[in-house]
């Protein structure tokens, strides 16, 4: 399995406020990123797997509405999470 119980605590810790912090905007951005990078690896060797690229375009926008949602409420940390993760925009 790609995504360990383990491997979501560290994604929680490290842009979350602690390990079980699974709520918040930037934990969650964070983990549908993980996922994304995820499956688009796997879709570069399978490029006739068409249910994982509807999986992961539905996954590209929820962390689009999030990030909008995000952005409305606080711009600083909008700002702060997409330099975290390397996002562009």
């Amino acid at each position: 399995m790609y995504l360990s119980k383990e491997k979501k605590q560290e994604i929680f810790g490290k842009y979350g406020k602690s390990n079980t912090d699974t709520g918040s905007v930037e934990s969650q951005v964070a983990l549908f990123s993980y996922r994304i990078s995820h499956l688009t690896e796997h879709l570069k060797s399978n490029k006739k797997d068409y249910s994982t690229a509807r999986a992961l375009r539905m996954l590209v926008g929820k962390r689009r509405s999030l990030l909008d949602y995000l952005k409305d409420r606080d711009i600083e940390r909008y700002r702060a999470l997409i330099k975290e993760l390397g996002l562009r925009r």
